[in-house]
């Protein structure tokens, strides 16, 4: 049957929509008739990308200067629902400014929310999610039997985008009423990571390291075969702790979620928290001198084999090529 209408909160990076809000538009209109998009801030620079995923209205709060938009596109969607404007659920990405927006969402209209989704339905008209437990070995479903809007929180990857084939979306500016101490918060400063090659969670290609490379010195390795295949590195969470590499190259359950064409690991032993962020990806590539690595549980390939030497042996025969 599915539902009536469905909202996604939009999160943009820079002038276009972020990779995770076009992966829930799209799974939107698998659920509901009318999908629509809320945005803190300025709407019309992403209309058009919002509108060809699926989107046939975008509810923006307009210029918020140095606020934080969580809370003021949070603040809009209560006054908008207050006001009769209700849809049946609004999806969210699990970053985070969607749990800033859907915390307070929760509270505010006294509603559930669920967190940490990979997957989501309809039965009937009851909205059901899926959400992994125990280091991803099991998968719960959830349905919501909530009377009130269903509020739900998705992993990034969890859905293939793709365009709808729409045009712009059509902007409508909401207001954003005074929301007192909850809304004194300011960003004060902005830090964009530099990074050179492809983003980590959209690279085709991820090199991972991980502790069996043995010494800080030695992802040096990882790196240059990464460069070798215009791959992004990556990493287990056992080096990011050790801080031979900082967070952002974090691959698993507590890191980054990818979906690559083709994903090499490279001394990692593939411990679940691992095997959450990369089991997705099409080929599997591990590289592992202990044949019982659960690693290769799920690779397509293994090489048992020192790294040390498989990997300058690889970095080699691509240099010749």
């Amino acid at each position: 049957m599915g539902l009536n209408t469905i909202w996604v909160y939009a999160e943009a990076e820079g002038d276009a929509p972020s990779s995770l809000t076009l992966e829930l538009l799209t799974k939107a209109r698998e659920l509901g008739e009318d999908v629509a998009a809320v945005v803190g801030g300025d709407g019309a620079a992403i209309a058009g990308a919002l509108g060809a995923y699926g989107a046939s209205t975008v509810y923006a709060t307009g210029d918020l200067g140095d606020a934080l938009p969580g809370g003021a596109a949070a603040s809009a969607v209560i006054a908008m629902i207050e006001g009769g404007n209700t849809p049946d659920a609004i999806l969210f990405g699990q970053t985070y400014e969607g749990r800033d927006a859907a915390a307070r969402l929760s509270v505010k209209l006294d509603q559930p929310v669920l967190t940490n989704n990979t997957d989501v339905s309809v039965d009937g008209d009851t909205l059901v999610v899926q959400t992994p437990a125990f280091g991803g070995t099991q998968t719960v479903h959830t349905a919501f039997r909530n009377d009130g809007v269903k509020l739900a929180m998705f992993r990034p990857k969890s859905f293939e985008a793709s365009e709808s084939g729409g045009g712009a979306a059509e902007v409508v500016v909401v207001g954003v009423p005074e929301a007192g101490s909850a809304g004194l918060a300011r960003v004060t400063a902005r830090h964009a990571e530099v990074t050179s090659g492809p983003k980590l969670d959209e690279a085709a290609i991820v090199v991972s390291g991980g502790r069996g490379l043995g010494s800080a010195d030695k992802y040096a390795m990882v790196e240059e075969l990464a460069a070798s295949l215009g791959a992004a590195p990556g990493a287990s969470r056992a080096i990011v702790d050790a801080g031979w590499v900082p967070y952002s190259y974090q691959v698993g359950q507590t890191g980054k979620v990818v979906k690559p064409s083709v994903y090499i690991a490279c001394g990692i032993s593939g411990a679940t928290q691992h095997l959450v962020g990369m089991k997705g990806a099409k080929h599997i590539i591990a590289i592992n001198k202990d044949s019982e690595a659960p690693i290769f549980g799920i690779a397509d390939l293994g090489i048992i084999g020192d790294v040390h030497k498989v990997m300058p042996s690889l970095i080699e025969a691509l240099k010749s090529r």
